[in-house]
């Protein structure tokens, strides 16, 4: 039976699926979004727990629904809806780049992590975030 709600928000559909097995193999229910438009539905509507959210989308996916979406655009948004104001937002990204974490961390994220992502370190950030006890809930 699934537990806590993550949402990972991400246009590479790999990074989906992985991140999504191995959080639904934590006990987690996983949604997914794949733009800017779907991550806030799905956090109107779902409101999950977590929010795990890259930065960077390419031209074809950022235009989504006319909106030019990123990562920093997204929590704009999110942070504006009352169903996802408080929500845990942790960034993934393939840049290093000190001033993207320093936007990340100032627009409301709580954690920063770069790509390649170290599932270990991820789901052990997500537990704490969310309070769960880590002896409880052996990682997978």
């Amino acid at each position: 039976m699934a537990g806590k709600k993550i949402l990972i928000v991400d246009d590479n559909q790999i990074i989906l699926k992985t991140l999504s097995m191995k959080l639904a193999g934590g006990d987690f229910e996983v949604l997914t979004a794949a733009d800017g438009s779907d991550a806030v539905r799905t956090a109107r509507e779902k409101k999950p727990d977590l929010i795990i959210l890259d930065i960077s989308f390419p031209p074809d996916v950022a235009h989504g629904g006319g909106v030019p979406w990123d990562g920093f655009l997204i929590i704009q948004w999110l942070r504006r809806m009352d169903e996802a104001r408080d929500t845990p937002i942790i960034i993934i990204t393939q840049s290093d780049s000190a001033e993207y974490k320093a936007r990340a961390l100032e627009a409301g994220a709580c954690a920063f992590f770069n790509k390649p992502i170290n599932h270990d370190e991820l789901l052990a950030c997500i537990r704490q975030t969310l309070g769960i006890d880590a002896a409880v809930h052996p990682a997978p």
